[in-house]
């Protein structure tokens, strides 16, 4: 059995905010689990090559915008899965922070971090 608080995650600046990583590949489990803040007023150009991503929002509030434009509001009680590696905007509100749990497969290793000032979508 696994038990860890957020207090003991491992912290990661991701680029635009906090990745607090309860789960890692090392757990042995096949997936990730993350407790992820996404600053305020920001807007990250992410794309998972690698993982399939599902995000939960509970607290604050933002929009997933694919790369073709299409635009879904993210506020507390709803879900995103990016299931086929797209690439997507996460936008944060201007006025909190977004919170977000988000589970990844495969796991992550637990260092990764996007480039945010790199041309084109960042990925890992």
């Amino acid at each position: 059995m696994i038990i860890r608080d957020l207090e003991s995650a491992k912290t990661v600046e991701w680029g635009n905010g906090l990745s607090r990583r309860l789960l890692l590949e090392s757990d042995g489990m096949g997936y990730s689990v993350t407790d992820t803040i996404v600053r305020a007023g920001t807007k990250s150009r992410l794309e998972y090559r690698s993982h399939l991503e599902a995000c939960y929002c509970i607290e604050g509030s933002g929009e997933v915008v694919s790369a073709s434009g299409d635009s879904h509001s993210i506020t507390p009680g709803r879900l995103y899965a990016l299931d086929q590696h797209e690439a997507h905007y996460l936008i944060a509100s201007p006025h909190a922070d977004l919170r977000l749990v988000c589970v990844f497969s495969p796991a992550l290793t637990g260092d990764e971090r996007h480039d945010l000032d790199a041309d084109g979508f960042s990925h890992y």
